[in-house]
């Protein structure tokens, strides 16, 4: 994904943030809680963020567990939930 070339965490994949035009090129929308992935000042201590990430049914393992030391891979996982939504119609962590 471009935004990872670029150092940038998206913190909010879902299929509502995915937009495809009519020649078929995806977009990505709503960078609202983006947060860039450049390595802390002090390397001693890891960037730490927010849990108050991701919609709850996109939401990672690590981040419902409470770790603030996340990086790419909380992407990846919303990415990972928005293709199993389009194989099943349904979102796989539907919670109320």
């Amino acid at each position: 994904m471009l935004s990872y070339k670029n150092n940038v965490l998206h913190r909010d994949l879902k299929a509502a943030n995915i937009l495809i035009d009519k020649n078929g090129i995806l977009k990505i929308a709503d960078f609202g809680l983006a947060r860039t992935t450049v390595a802390s000042l002090r390397p001693d201590r890891p960037t730490r963020y927010t849990g108050r990430v991701v919609t709850l049914w996109y939401r990672p393992p690590e981040i419902l567990l409470n770790d603030r030391h996340y990086g790419k891979p909380v992407d990846m996982w919303g990415a990972g939930c928005i293709m199993a939504e389009l194989w099943t119609k349904y979102p796989i962590m539907q919670v109320t």
